[in-house]
């Protein structure tokens, strides 16, 4: 039993109303009850209330879909459709959707997406995995001592260069972003990114936003991101290539602003703790003070170090399509997560071997990690299933179809802004960025021609769209997982991005209206 449940400790005079002490021996009076007031939902609760609703929209929206060739609808066949599902398939469909969102199978004569069944593999099973063996990468390390110690080092000698920290790492989330659309494997570095802010004198908030912000902005402003830009211009008919000066100057600038607002916050906090977005966690503390004494780091802490540095390092150079780059020299593995995943439990056994932690403490340590990081494995696969969900009510094609009719018979700069808001939304429902270029692309890329536009001007407003809102919508894993991961509550992260989200909008339209007018 606690010592709170067997002695319970009366509350100081200034929390109990005011007032001198009470006398000895006189009954403390009774604790103020605590206001209620709104308290903000969980991540699965946002997810549970996107899922109802947009099961209950299945219903309102018209069904109806394409004709696909290789995958990709074709303009002009979109066409209504009769649902055989009757109410109680649609309720199944809604029952299964975390199931689904996991290892749901597509059926390719039908359609749909359940459970076994052959078929193209639909489920998030592979990320589930890959963030459950970063988890036990991420604890087996913690559990030598290396990490820590390696952190708070790192962070004495930052000190004096915090700014300057925050501008390099968000610039190279935002590289990460920018070439090879870097997106769940960011969940990987939370487990070292908190503690270092932390440590730093920052706040969770701070270590979330520089590799969500960092990474999502690039992505944002993708170059030659494979999953966006190059699924997209394959899909228009153009090149990689095309349009990529313009890709480039956002880029440049949208990393700026992004580090900019980051770092403002970051200052502010710092000077005044009080001002934090997000409260301290009671766990936050022993963090900032772990590993503060000590020493110089050993040889074996050293080896750990560097496995671990090794480990991401590689994991980013197996992604990289370095062939789509026109880069030779360099060979294309074309890992994904199946592989990354292998690669993190291989890792944790190697750093567990190397730090002499023992078979016993190895286990524990990888069972332990995957248990800690099970929740945004979770949220991750609730994600997937809203898309589920709508995509066997057939309602994508439908919405897809009725962003092509608001786009027709507008002007070339408006045509361009045009193409950046109706995205928007099509954005949010299909969060994947290759799938959505996949839908989109081959219905609104032809378009462009009757506007007089580029069609790489409707490549670079799709990917655009796909990237502003993967910063903020609860159906991306990266966005629910990352915080999840950071314990930051999604109204906090909202709050924090509010004004940075209406900077972006207005920057990108500008950049659409350039685009435009350069052809």
């Amino acid at each position: 039993m606690s010592p709170r449940a067997s002695a319970p400790t009366p509350a100081p005079a200034d929390e109990a109303g005011g007032g001198a002490p009470a006398a000895p021996g006189t009954p403390a009076p009774p604790a103020a009850p605590k206001k209620k007031g709104f308290h903000f939902p969980s991540a699965f609760t946002v997810l549970a209330a996107v899922t109802l609703a947009v099961w209950a929209l299945t219903f309102v929206i018209p069904s109806g879909r394409y004709e696909t060739k290789d995958g990709a609808p074709v303009p002009g066949t979109y066409h209504s459709v009769h649902l055989t599902q009757d109410f109680g398939a649609r309720l199944k469909d809604l029952f299964l959707s975390p199931v689904n969102g996991l290892y749901g199978v597509t059926d390719d004569t039908s359609g749909l997406t359940a459970p076994g069944g052959t078929g193209a593999f639909f489920g998030a099973a592979g990320v589930f995995l890959f963030v459950l063996a970063v988890g036990a990468f991420i604890t087996v390390t913690l559990r030598t001592g290396a990490l820590t110690s390696g952190v708070a080092r790192l962070a004495d000698r930052l000190q004096r260069h915090r700014t300057l920290l925050l501008i390099v790492l968000m610039s190279l989330f935002s590289l990460g972003g920018t070439t090879y659309g870097m997106a769940e494997e960011t969940l990987g570095f939370y487990g070292l990114m908190i503690p270092l802010m932390l440590k730093l004198g920052y706040d969770r908030m701070v270590g979330a936003t520089v590799i969500m912000v960092g990474a999502g902005v690039g992505t944002l402003a993708s170059t030659v991101n494979p999953f966006a830009t190059g699924v997209a211009s394959d899909s228009a008919g153009i090149g990689t290539g095309d349009g990529i000066v313009l890709r480039l100057l956002m880029w440049a600038v949208l990393t700026a602003l992004a580090a900019g607002y980051v770092v403002r916050y970051a200052d502010r906090v710092h000077a005044a703790p009080g001002r934090s977005l997000v409260a301290p966690l009671p766990e936050d503390e022993a963090l900032r003070k772990e590993g503060a004494d000590a020493g110089k780091l050993t040889a074996r802490q050293k080896a750990v170090l560097a496995l671990f540095a090794a480990t991401f390092l590689f994991m980013i150079f197996a992604v990289i399509p370095w062939a789509d780059l026109h880069v030779t020299f360099l060979p294309t593995l074309g890992w994904y997560f199946p592989e990354l995943a292998a690669l993190f439990i291989a890792a944790a056994v190697l750093v567990g071997l190397v730090a002499g932690l023992g078979e016993k403490g190895i286990t524990n340590a990888i069972t332990a990690g995957a248990g800690d990081f099970i929740g945004a494995a979770m949220i991750i696969m609730l994600a997937r299933g809203v898309t589920v969900i709508m995509n066997n009510a057939s309602v994508t094609d439908t919405i897809l179809d009725r962003l092509q009719h608001a786009v027709s018979g507008t002007s070339s700069g408006f045509f361009a802004v045009l193409m950046f808001l109706v995205n928007l939304p099509l954005a949010f429902f299909v969060p994947s960025s290759s799938g959505h270029a996949a839908l989109a692309m081959p219905i609104l890329a032809p378009l462009a021609d009757f506007a007089g536009v580029s069609r790489a001007v409707v490549v670079t407003a799709y990917q655009s769209a796909s990237g502003w809102v993967n910063l903020i919508t609860p159906t991306s894993a990266v966005v629910m997982g990352g915080l999840a991961l950071a314990k930051v509550r999604y109204d906090r992260y909202l709050r924090f991005i509010a004004p940075l989200m209406g900077i972006l909008l207005v920057v990108v339209a500008g950049f659409m209206v350039l685009g435009a007018a350069l052809g």
